[in-house]
Parts: structure tokens; C-alpha cells; sequence
């Protein structure tokens, strides 16, 4: 790492990837752990984070659970509304307002989310990362355990390290998948593991997954598999809040050094206004920037980058340098800020954030959405009811002169309670006669099947097709109308 600093010092700009070595092998960070304001404000939001997390599982709404996203029976259920495949365009609107929300909030904040939401910097940092301090100590003593010969010492903190971060990448795939099958569901299998061999096996293999992510790939899983990072160079722009390094005040950086630090041996030198001429060669070779180049900043990043050199696609914002070169900041009596949330015209030019002609395009795009997905979700009915004249038949003369059709009437209640219904024909005169024993019933949540005969006057029959208005009830409540073409025979002048 100090090597990367004295070749940006000489002029080359970031000619390697900290994780990766030269010789083209993984090269495993150990940051120091971090302390601080920011660093205990995201510890808070990380618990507050994990008790929802951990929690929400459990809650139901209706004897339902408030968050449920069983992409396998295609049911979806959030916060008490059940969505059925027939929803599928609402989900796809939503899909479209949440990546244009990521936009916007990326060109105005930046990668915040990464660090302070995101579930794999959660888990990383604060949870299997602390965990590890817990264990091997701070990073001299990671590398110390690493450089280590195999003894009973480091078996033992690896075996322990091993069982703990399983037990816990176990405990995350259960609640995953309980957010995927519901928490009910996800017991009955745990209470008959052999009876559902395939939801263990799955499950066996998320938990490798976990463990291998928080194990050995950790920081990888940002830098090279998660698009985000990448996507920075063509959402970030100049006015974007990002961690930034004040360049302005911090360079030229250099070593500390007191001013009455020098080699002059003169009687009158410690005199007032004395050795004018050592003093400003002295002078002259004291740093003008407060960085002091301790590399304090490097040494907690966790993706191990120099934020000096800029927003670079590793930064997760996670704001351990800011808490770093704070306290370094504080011991030296400078004042903070040299490196923290800011714009690069911010530093640059001193220009407050402005909202600029992009954000606002992304800005109504996003209120269009919305306003799409909300009118959507107020307008999408509880019932849903398909009515088709069964495929392949026209019509039939009954012996009496009437004429019937026959019709089949699909419905998906998305409810938490079972609706019972009747059928009336609304504008013309006729008898509705149901085939079987049809009940007149859709349970909540759930598909029903009807087929039924229509059968009208031959002198209501004006044309070849007569449109039908068919009313459903509910305990003697209209709750939906449904439209239907009727066929009978051409008549001719």
C-alpha cells in the first residue's frame, strides 16, 4: 500500500488494484477497524436495519405475512396487499420508478446507499467483520495470525471463526428464504427436514453462498459482481455528494514537522526575528495542504483504495476515512473536514449543490411513475373476473325457442377472505343457468372456475352479436360488471 502512495506521490495514478497483487493472486485486505462519529451513527442504523430484518418475518397482517415474495407460486404479498400474476405490469412500473429513483439519488448522493443500506456491506461490516475483530483483533493482529505457522492458537481462532460465521450464513438463508415461502412455511420444513429434501439441499446451498461471500469473497462481491459501482461513471457528475478528499486544502502533502524543527547550532537563532534566512529555507519545506500523509485513510477503507485519489468504482461511501482522518485531524489541532460528503465543485469552485437541468428530467420522470404506480395500485381491484364464451361453439336453439351460450368466468380473489357471489343480467332479460354444482363461492386468495349457460328470447336477439352486461354480487352488493358478447343468428330484412 505504501508503495501505491509514494507512485501517486511520483506521478502514476492508480497503475493496480488493491486487491488484486502483482503477480496477479488475491490479495486479502485487513482494514483497521474503524471508530467514530459516522462509524457508531451506521452501527446504530446497521441494528435498527438487522431488527427489521430479523423480525419482519414474523409479523402478518390477516393471518398473512406483511412481506412475502414467492416468486415460485408467483404470490406476492406487501404489507398486507396479495399480488397475483395478473399484477404483473404494477410490479413492472414498479420496477421502472425504483431504477429511476436509484438514478436520481445516485446523481444527487451518490453510492450512500452502499454503505449505509445495502444488505452485503451490512452484514460485511457489521456484522461478520466485527465478529472477526472480536476473534483475531485488529488488522496487525490479522496479519500476525496469517503469517502465523499452524498452531494450537490459530486452529483454534480459525475453527471457532469457521463455526460461527456458518452458523450465522445458515441463520441469514433461513430468513431468506422465509421472505421467499413465508416463515409458517419455512418451520413445517425445518420439523420435517426429510420430507422436503429439496428445500434442504436448497437451502445447504444458499448457506455455501453466504459463507463463501462473507468467508473469502467479501469486498469482491462489490467490486467486481455488483453493477453499481460501475454504473458511478455515467450517473456521478460534478455536483454529486459523494466522500471526497479536499485536495484544495490537503495538497501538497507531506510529513509532519514542527517549524523550530531544525539543525541551526547559532547563539542568536532562538532570538525573535532572528536567522531570518535558515528560517525561510525552513520555511519553505514545511507542506503547505494539511494532509500529513499518515495513510490513516488507506488503512480503514475495507476495499483497501486511496480516497486521494478521487471517487474511484471500489468507494462504498462508507465514510471510515472520514472518521479516520478526523481523528488525525483533531491530534494535530486542524480542523475536520478534510475529507468528507462534498461535491467536487464544492471543493473546487465553493458552488453549493444546484439542481441541475438532469435531476430535474430525472426528477419528473420519477414523479410520472409514481403517479402512474399509484393510481394503479388505488384503481386494482380485489376480484378479477375473465369472461369468455367457451372456445369452439356458437350458439344452440333450445326446444322452447330460446337460444343459449355457453360461457366460462375465470376469477382470482386477491383478499384475505373468501367471497361469495351471484350472477344478474343487466340490461336484457334472460336466465343464467350454471353447469354442475357450481358454487358460488371464490376462497380468499385463491382461483376459481365457473361455467354457466346464458340463455335469452329469440325475439331479444337483434343481431348476429348482442352485448351482455352480467353484475356480480356480494350479499346484495354490486361489486363488479363484467361484459360479454352473445351470439345468435344473423337476421335478415
Amino acid at each position: 500500500m505504501e508503495e501505491t502512495i509514494t507512485q501517486d506521490k511520483q506521478g502514476s495514478f492508480r497503475d493496480s488494484v488493491a486487491t488484486i497483487s502483482r503477480e496477479g493472486k488475491r490479495n486479502f485486505i485487513s482494514p483497521k477497524k474503524p471508530k467514530g462519529r459516522l462509524y457508531n451513527l451506521r452501527t446504530r442504523f446497521s441494528i435498527l436495519y438487522l431488527v427489521i430484518f430479523f423480525t419482519l418475518p414474523f409479523i402478518k397482517l390477516h393471518g398473512e405475512p406483511l412481506l412475502m415474495l414467492n416468486i415460485i407460486e408467483r404470490k406476492f404479498i406487501l404489507f398486507g396487499m396479495v399480488f397475483w400474476p395478473q399484477d404483473f405490469f404494477i410490479f413492472g412500473i414498479a420496477m421502472l420508478a425504483f431504477v429511476v429513483f436509484v438514478i436520481v439519488f445516485t446523481v444527487v448522493f451518490g453510492r450512500i446507499f452502499c454503505g449505509w443500506a445495502c444488505p452485503q456491506t451490512i452484514f460485511m461490516e457489521m456484522v461478520f467483520r466485527k465478529i472477526e475483530y472480536w476473534i483475531d483483533g485488529d488488522a496487525a493482529k490479522q496479519k500476525q495470525l496469517k503469517a502465523m505457522p499452524w498452531n494450537a492458537e490459530k486452529i483454534r481462532k480459525r475453527a471457532v471463526k469457521f463455526i460461527i460465521f456458518f452458523a450465522l450464513s445458515f441463520i441469514i438463508a433461513n430468513f431468506f428464504l422465509a421472505y421467499l415461502i413465508s416463515m409458517d412455511e419455512l418451520m413445517g420444513y425445518l420439523q420435517t427436514p426429510a420430507a422436503h429434501i429439496g428445500t434442504l439441499v436448497s437451502l445447504l446451498i444458499f448457506t455455501t453462498v453466504f459463507f463463501f461471500v462473507y468467508w473469502w469473497f467479501r469486498e469482491q462481491a462489490c467490486i467486481v459482481v455488483c453493477p453499481y459501482g460501475r454504473l458511478q461513471g455515467v450517473l456521478l457528475d460534478k455536483n454529486s455528494i459523494v466522500v471526497a478528499y479536499d485536495h484544495k486544502r490537503g495538497e501538497p502533502r507531506g510529513k509532519l514537522k514542527k517549524k523550530n524543527d531544525h539543525d541551526c547550532k547559532c547563539v542568536d537563532c532562538k532570538e525573535e526575528g532572528a536567522c531570518k534566512s535558515i528560517t525561510a529555507k525552513f520555511e519553505a519545506m514545511i507542506p503547505q495542504g494539511d494532509c500529513i500523509d499518515c495513510a490513516a485513510c488507506v488503512r480503514v477503507c475495507p476495499t483497501g483504495i486511496d480516497i486521494r485519489n478521487g471517487t474511484q468504482l471500489e468507494c462504498i461511501n462508507c465514510t471510515a476515512c472520514i472518521d479516520a482522518c478526523d481523528a488525525i485531524m483533531k491530534s494535530i489541532d486542524k480542523p475536520a473536514g478534510l475529507i468528507r460528503y462534498a461535491s467536487e465543485n464544492s471543493i473546487a469552485k465553493g458552488v453549493q449543490l444546484k439542481f441541475t437541468t438532469r435531476i430535474k428530467a430525472y426528477t419528473a420522470v420519477l414523479s410520472l411513475l409514481l403517479a402512474l404506480l399509484v393510481f394503479l395500485l388505488v384503481s386494482r381491484t380485489d376480484l378479477d373476473a375473465r369472461l369468455m364464451r367457451t372456445a369452439g361453439m356458437t350458439y344452440t336453439s333450445l326446444p322452447d325457442g330460446r337460444i343459449s351460450n355457453l360461457y366460462n368466468l375465470k376469477l382470482a380473489n386477491k383478499t384475505h377472505a373468501d367471497i361469495p357471489f351471484d350472477l344478474k343480467l343487466e340490461n336484457i332479460n334472460g336466465e343464467i343457468e350454471y353447469v354442475g354444482s357450481s358454487t358460488l363461492l371464490v376462497k380468499k386468495e385463491d382461483y376459481s372456475h365457473l361455467q354457466f349457460f346464458v340463455k335469452l328470447n329469440r325475439s331479444d336477439v337483434k343481431s348476429w352479436k348482442t352485448e351482455l352486461k352480467i353484475g356480480m354480487y356480494e350479499k346484495g352488493k354490486k361489486i363488479k360488471t363484467i361484459t360479454a358478447k352473445f351470439i345468435g343468428p344473423e337476421i335478415y330484412n
